[in-house]
């Protein structure tokens, strides 16, 4: 005779899950998680750490990137493979040799923002996320006659990578996409960001940040909104950073009720 199965107790706050993807109000079954939740923890984790190391289909990227108009240059960083990336931070915020030394001989004149594509930490998000985000926010800078700089695809890549890329296409600011750390609900989530007179040595106090933008997260439409706020009144006032404020007011949608962002009520 087989031993009756543990009944499945749910949780009393199981309803806001419909509010977020963190894991939240599982229930359990005895003391150990439910079967189906520990599948979709183990699944999760499996695409997580694909996403770390599947490379990025520069080519695909690049073809893509020209259809919509947009002329591109890839890149490597100092990192020669996969591992060493992940080993070694440091190698990943810097050109290689031969991107330097190609970078630096393209007889570009000064522009205003240069766009780094970087693979980062999840390649898909990338693929998946940057070029419908770029003709959000390339259709706002229009109307305000920015240059831009040869879009440039960097692999095995960190944001800080754009520093170096930025003064070498002598641009004014440079504005990095790329692939976040992965989480077990956001695999796919692309992170931007945007320094003023980028230069080697930055640091993060230096750049304003724009994360988790991909469909299930920001919006590219918001995000675009976001960064032509932040480039706008960068290049009005000639710096990024700790000093230069998101001060957007999007309304938050949180179930049935729409909110405003308090912490800029007076």
């Amino acid at each position: 005779m087989s031993a009756a199965k543990p009944p499945l107790h749910t949780n009393p706050w199981q309803a806001l899950r419909q509010f977020t993807q963190a894991r939240i109000a599982l229930g359990r079954a005895g003391v150990s998680l439910p079967t189906g939740a520990q599948l979709d923890f183990q699944l999760a984790h499996a695409r997580a750490r694909d996403a770390v190391h599947k490379a990025l289909d520069v080519a695909t990227l690049a073809q893509a990137l020209q259809q919509a108009g947009h002329e591109s240059l890839h890149v490597n960083s100092a990192a020669h493979d996969r591992n060493t990336y992940l080993q070694r931070p440091d190698l990943g915020r810097r050109l290689n040799e031969e991107a330097r030394q190609h970078l630096g001989q393209l007889s570009s004149p000064a522009t205003d923002l240069a766009i780094v594509i970087a693979d980062g930490l999840s390649a898909p998000a990338v693929a998946q996320n940057a070029l419908p985000f770029l003709i959000n926010l390339l259709t706002m800078l229009a109307p305000d006659n920015w240059s831009l700089a040869p879009i440039v695809i960097a692999t095995q890549a960190r944001v800080a990578i754009g520093d170096e890329t930025g003064a070498l296409l002598n641009a004014s600011a440079v504005l990095v996409l790329i692939g976040e750390r992965p989480g077990l609900s956001s695999p796919d989530s692309m992170g931007a960001y945007l320094s003023w007179a980028p230069q080697p040595g930055l640091t993060d106090a230096a750049r304003n940040c724009i994360s988790n933008i991909r469909p299930d997260g920001l919006s590219y439409a918001e995000a675009a909104y976001k960064l032509h706020y932040l480039l706008t009144e960068a290049r009005k006032r000639g710096l990024t950073g700790i000093a230069l404020k998101d001060e957007t007011e999007a309304p938050v949608q949180l179930g049935k009720q729409t909110m405003s962002n308090f912490l800029l009520k007076e």
